[in-house]
């Protein structure tokens, strides 16, 4: 597999990824942009509508046709939250030109659609249409229920909320319910046009062949546009460690509790200083190894499940883990004195082996679908090095126990969540 960068126009890259390994071609936009809590509702929404219909394909079924004469091919929306910025991702996915039965230009056929989604949407009068935005509103805010009503993922996200109260960081991805429903046709098409004007924009290609012009008609289109004040998302603020340590109780009708811990890191960033972070969070509560796993859950039966995971760009460490309401301070703990193990330098070779092996194992299944080749250079869009799956699996070779003990010294707790029952329930 290779990668080449190449500049389109002002802050519009294009990258063409060469792999052979699949029989299809996948092209998608990925836009980036500051992650402010006053756009962050209308831009998480603009990906899923921009992907239901277009000026030329007015409604879904004229689209879903154009699909299905493309031999099936797939369009993709989503919206994720890197660092301190948005990236909304448009995409498409259509089988190489030399496997359909009759020569046809599948890849240029889809390319052409993917750029009328993007510049030419569904607009009246500077307006996203009434019926195609309140679809997709109520498919958001069933979305936002849902995470609600998944209590695992509602606490880590209270967590987040609470650790970064005053910083945009803590908004959820997708705005909340109430910024969903304040979504207008006119706002939801300022949002667009800001986009195609402000956001830095990458556009990758995952194939074994670079569609013929793709990137010369995305000059065309970006032409077009008075480009100005390109978002710089190389600029992610690192989580300040807490003055005080903060905890924050809330009860619900659970059956199980939850226990959320956030902890600041002094390693941080997209460059390679930030590797031991990935590999020091996998020993401490990673895999069936790690020591959360194997002492909180496993020998001391505090937790039903126990991890931990980091966010690089930004210094975060969290810990999450479902919790009996008599075991939270037991819990808690344990859950710190395992970190100190670890600070200490006092985790088995084996533990250390294990997880290198295995962190290596996972890098290694990006390249089992274009989808995850594809996540894996958009969400690394800023880093210094552009690293491929495979180099920074070799990297990971040459991380030390005492760089693992170094970054562990620099992880300290911020902020602590509690989900607890309304009513305890003794043992039988």
């Amino acid at each position: 597999m290779s990668v080449k960068l190449t500049s389109i126009s002002n802050g519009v890259d294009g990258m063409f990824i060469e792999n052979d390994r699949f029989n299809t071609t996948l092209i998608s936009f990925n836009f980036y942009l500051p992650f402010l809590k006053e756009s962050v509702a209308n831009n998480a929404l603009l990906p899923f509508v921009l992907t239901t219909c277009s000026e030329k394909y007015p409604d879904f079924s004229k689209l879903n046709y154009k699909l299905s004469k493309l031999y099936g091919a797939r369009l993709e929306a989503s919206c994720e939250k890197t660092g301190d910025f948005q990236l909304l991702k448009v995409s498409v996915s259509v089988i190489n030109d030399f496997f359909a039965i009759d020569p046809e230009n599948l890849v240029d056929e889809a390319c052409s659609l993917l750029l009328s989604l993007v510049f030419e949407p569904k607009v009246i009068n500077n307006a996203f249409c009434h019926e195609d935005l309140n679809r997709e509103k109520r498919k958001a805010i069933e979305h936002i229920r849902s995470e609600i009503s998944e209590k695992r993922i509602y606490a880590k996200n209270r967590l987040i909320e609470e650790m970064y109260k005053n910083d945009n960081y803590g908004v959820p991805k997708c705005g909340t319910e109430m910024d969903v429903n304040a979504i207008t046709g006119e706002s939801l098409y300022k949002a667009w046009v800001n986009m195609l004007k402000s956001a830095y924009t990458r556009v990758q290609v995952v194939s074994s062949v670079m569609p013929s012009g793709l990137f010369e008609q995305i000059r065309d289109k970006f032409s077009l546009l008075d480009r100005e004040n390109i978002t710089d998302c190389s600029k992610t603020l690192p989580t300040k460690p807490a003055s005080k340590v903060n905890t924050i109780t809330e009860k619900m009708e659970v059956a199980q509790g939850k226990l959320v811990m956030g902890f600041s890191s002094e390693v941080y960033g997209n460059s390679d200083s930030a590797i031991p972070l990935m590999v020091m969070t996998d020993i401490f509560g990673g895999g069936p190894y790690s020591r959360l796993f194997s002492n909180v859950r496993e020998k001391m039966s505090l937790c039903y499940y126990c991890s931990a995971s980091s966010v690089r760009a930004k210094g975060l460490l969290t810990v999450d883990s479902g919790v009996e309401a008599q075991n939270f301070e037991k819990a808690e703990k344990e859950i710190l004195n395992q970190l100190d193990i670890v600070k200490k330098g006092e985790f088995s070779d084996f533990e250390f082996e294990s997880s290198i092996k295995s962190l290596k194992d996972s890098l290694n299944t990006y390249n089992d679908s274009q989808a995850s080749i594809d996540a894996w250079y958009s969400l690394r869009a800023f880093d210094k090095d552009v690293l491929s799956p495979e180099a920074l699996a070799d990297k990971l070779d040459f991380i030390s126990r005492d760089d693992i003990v170094n970054t562990a010294k620099g992880v300290k707790l911020h902020t602590v969540y509690k989900l607890m029952p309304n009513k305890v329930q003794e043992r039988k």
